[in-house]
């Protein structure tokens, strides 16, 4: 036969068979694929892949043929494609043939060959590798579930050198979320399965977070399946329960690395460490949604355990993300039960606390805004006694006890806040604070400002109550340096001693609390809370240092207004021993923390008009017993503290006589009586004079002092608080009307001069002048006074209503006599006048013509230099 037999074999083609008789080119060729039955004529990729597979897939890969397909890919990566196509469709069949053991070589294989190739056509291999691993994730075998999981958790590891611009991985992120949430019902498969999906979807976002080719992982729609799967897994071994079911413990059983929760919570730590500024909210709203849809806030410890790990997880300077999150979701839940919202501000506290130093963000007060404006609605619902928006007709009961817990929760929660925050910025939030308060008006009435929304006294004296517990807590995270920089501004000063004079004595009691937290800078307040006298002052172990200059600048400004604070305040009728107390620390601090010589004359000045007061007759004095005794006892400790202090003898050797007089003639006088519990001060009767040996003396304390160095003057004079209703007060130094001024008519021989002397000891009765006689001596108009006026408003109305050309003549006309007058002055002293004796006179007196030179004239010693 003429008939030839050629097989064309070109490099980059697959084997044809020639049959036409004696042509090299051209005739017609067939595809050696159609002849199934010639093994010899099969590629050879073919035969390298199938070489691997061993005739039992019990023996494994054949490593020996693997290394000869690794070798050949390395060598022809064009034919990698081929390869990954070819096994895609031995996997294939293996898989809808139940032949589990080709499948896992086929995947070993496929491993391998991803390790060693990375060619630029790595990306067509790629392709097949994934359509392999969707057909086993696609399978309802769990093993083949697992293989395909953990073939994709090895792809991940893998960097590309070249990008891919079409591939998608939704099939995977939904696949792996599904078995995520397996509920097999053996429980060692149902285990595994869920690592798997949980690795699965770790290996997703490796693979995409990073490169902003692939597909966004964080958009919504992948994450609303990411983080629910996450968190299912976290809580589903975390809820305690009384029998735990057969899967719990098994889990408990296994390795850490292999339990779901552990892997669930390394995965969401991986997947907060990887989010990016503008991806944290898509985090962090799925988070929020499966708190709400599955009722994980009451209670909420695993609410604190998964916000926990996402703050420990993201980058600090982005914690205020979660922070803002939570506010908004504290928002979104105001109609909520008061449980609900409790939870999640406990939550908020606990994510502060991990929070970095002022990571709250730019809107420091608009936080503190947010949770006040929650602690006044909560108020309002205690009031009403129903929760719902205005106007709205179906209002859900309160419970009143768990509004009282979530309110404490955020007070708690405002205090945790300001722990973070410089000091400049928790002056700042308690000023805000402060601005909230409702505060009586300064016309003296007796009703309270409704300013904040909550309607009626009660109202006012709840939120009261509350925000001065908030700011109470910012306070103790405030540390105190100096009081002209812990009050800076009046708008703080003022409406604080204000509110110390309510008529709640619980709120009193706060504001205390507030100045002893501000004032005390050396930890002496815990040691001054108690009434007592002790025997020896270093018993109380008090660290006392002197007064700076800027505290006592502050004290001469606003001294008065603390005085007239604790005037008022011991003298309240409704004071319980714990106000008595907080009122003593206040001024034992006062003593103290700012002792200079003017603040111990004032407070001493404040002890004996306090005692005045209390020794006054029962028909003139409206206070009780018990509170005379107290005021009286509160007094003596205060005393005794100042003597021990200074240490002056005279002062405390009155002290202790008046002490140990008490002690035998009136015990209910002193404080281990007055305050001890239990007492019967009601039975007391108090005679209408009290004996002078029980009080102190105010000549005995003036020579005390005076002995020592002191200035005494200001003691003889009586103590006059300021009125309460004008705290502004507080820009005088002293008493305004103690001021007594005596003019001295001096007669001086040689000369008439009246001299006027201010002297504050002794008094005329005829020539007092007072400031009321000041004030209306500058506000009396005189009839010269009411001449001026007229004048002026001639000229405003000339100035006003006259023509420009009138007004420039007469301003010209006087400045022309004005030139003139000064003409005249200059000529009288530059040309001197000459006397009937032919001496020269001048306005200064007589001198000589000739000029002295100025290096021998004669100046006084202070004016050389």
């Amino acid at each position: 036969m003429s008939d030839t037999l050629k097989i064309a074999t070109p490099e980059d083609e697959t084997p044809r068979l020639d049959l036409s008789p004696g042509m090299s080119d051209g005739g017609r060729w067939i595809d050696i694929r159609m002849c199934g039955c010639c093994g010899a004529l099969r590629p050879r990729y073919k035969k390298l892949v199938d070489a691997i597979f061993p005739e039992d897939p019990q023996d494994g890969l054949v490593k020996t043929n693997m290394d000869k397909l690794t070798f050949y890919t390395i060598r022809a990566p064009e034919k990698l494609d081929r390869v990954g196509e070819y096994l895609a469709q031995r996997l294939s069949r293996d898989v809808s043939r139940n032949r589990k053991g080709y499948v896992v070589i086929a995947m070993e294989a496929l491993d391998q060959l991803l390790l060693a190739c990375h060619a630029q056509s790595i990306n067509l291999f790629v392709e097949s590798f994934l359509k392999m691993v969707s057909k086993l994730l696609e399978s309802r075998d769990p093993d083949l579930q697992i293989l395909g999981s953990t073939s994709f958790v090895k792809f991940t590891n893998i960097e590309e050198d070249t990008p891919s611009y079409h591939r998608r991985y939704d099939f995977f992120v939904s696949k792996f979320s599904a078995m995520a949430h397996s509920n097999n019902q053996a429980p060692d498969v149902r285990i595994k399965v869920r690592v798997a999906g949980l690795r699965g979807l770790q290996g997703v976002v490796k693979k995409t977070s990073s490169d902003e080719l692939q597909v966004n992982i964080w958009d919504k729609v992948h994450m609303d399946k990411i983080v629910p799967s996450l968190l299912y897994n976290m809580h589903e071994e975390d809820s305690p329960s009384p029998s735990p079911s057969d899967d719990t413990q098994h889990a408990s059983q296994l390795q850490d690395t292999t339990r779901p929760t552990t892997v669930a919570e390394t995965c969401l730590r991986d997947l907060v460490c990887r989010a990016a500024f503008g991806c944290i909210k898509s985090v962090l709203k799925p988070a929020l949604s499966h708190l709400d849809n599955h009722q994980l806030w009451v209670p909420n410890r695993f609410a604190v355990k998964c916000f926990k790990i996402i703050m420990y997880s993201m980058q600090s300077q982005y914690s205020h993300v979660a922070i803002q999150s939570l506010l908004s979701h504290l928002d979104d839940h105001t109609r909520d039960s008061a449980r609900i919202k409790a939870s999640i501000v406990g939550v908020l506290r606990e994510t502060v606390s991990i929070a970095a130093a002022g990571s709250i963000g730019p809107s420091v007060l608009e936080v503190f805004n947010t949770l006040l404006r929650h602690l006044r609605l909560s108020i309002d619902y205690q009031l009403t006694g129903r929760r719902g928006s205005q106007g709205s007709i179906h209002k859900q009961p309160i419970n009143e006890e768990e509004e009282k817990l979530f309110q404490e929760a955020i007070i708690t929660t405002v205090g945790a806040f300001a722990t973070i925050l410089p000091d400049y910025q928790k002056i700042e939030i308690m000023m805000f604070i402060m601005g909230k308060v409702p505060i009586p008006p300064q016309n003296g009435d007796s009703n309270l400002l409704s300013a904040t929304g909550v309607q009626g006294e009660e109202g006012n004296l709840l939120l009261q109550n509350m925000l001065l517990k908030s700011l109470h807590q910012v306070a103790l995270a405030y540390t105190s340096v100096s009081m002209t920089t812990t009050f800076t501004s009046t708008a703080f000063l003022d409406p604080l001693l204000r509110v110390s004079l309510v008529a709640d004595a619980h709120v009193r009691l706060i504001v205390q609390q507030i100045l002893h937290t501000l004032i005390d800078r050396h930890g002496n307040c815990e040691k001054l809370q108690e009434i007592r006298i002790p025997k020896y002052i270093n018993d109380l172990d008090l660290k006392v240092e002197k007064c700076s200059r800027q505290d006592l600048a502050f004290m001469r400004k606003h001294g008065p207004q603390f005085y007239s604070m604790l005037y008022e305040n011991l003298l309240q009728h409704d004071n319980s021993d714990e106000n008595f107390h907080a009122i003593y620390c206040t001024m034992a601090l006062l003593c103290v923390e700012m002792g200079g010589e003017d603040v111990l004359v004032e407070l001493l000045r404040l002890t004996l008009g306090l005692q005045e007061i209390a020794c006054k007759p029962q028909e003139e004095n409206d206070l009780s017993t018990p509170h005379i005794c107290k005021l009286h006892a509160v007094l003596a400790a205060y005393l005794n503290l100042i003597s021990q202090l200074t240490a002056i003898p005279a002062l405390c050797q009155h002290v202790t006589q008046v002490l140990e007089t008490r002690k035998q003639e009136a015990p209910y006088f002193l404080p281990e009586t007055a305050f001890l519990e239990g007492n019967s001060l009601d039975q007391v009767t108090l005679p209408d004079t009290v004996d002078t040996s029980l009080l102190f003396h105010q000549n005995a304390i003036n020579e005390a002092m005076a002995s020592s160095g002191h200035e005494v003057s200001r003691l003889s004079q009586p103590f006059v608080p300021l009125r309460s209703d004008f705290p502004s007060q507080s820009r005088y130094s002293m008493d305004v009307q103690s001021i007594n001024i005596e003019l001295d008519q001096v007669d001086t021989p040689g000369r008439d001069r009246t001299s006027f002397r201010a002297c504050s000891l002794v008094k005329h009765p005829g020539e007092e002048i007072t400031f009321e006689t000041l004030k209306k001596t500058l506000t009396e108009k005189t009839p010269d006074a009411e001449d001026d006026e007229a004048r002026r408003r001639e000229v405003v109305e000339k100035f006003q209503n006259a023509p420009f050309e009138e007004i420039a003549a007469h301003s010209e006309a006087r400045s022309q006599q004005l030139n003139n007058k000064l003409n005249e002055i200059m000529d009288m002293v530059s040309k001197p006048s000459v006397d009937a004796s032919g001496r020269v006179v001048s306005l200064s007196g007589p001198f000589q013509v000739k000029s002295v030179p100025v290096y021998e004239m004669q100046f006084p010693d202070l004016c050389v230099y």
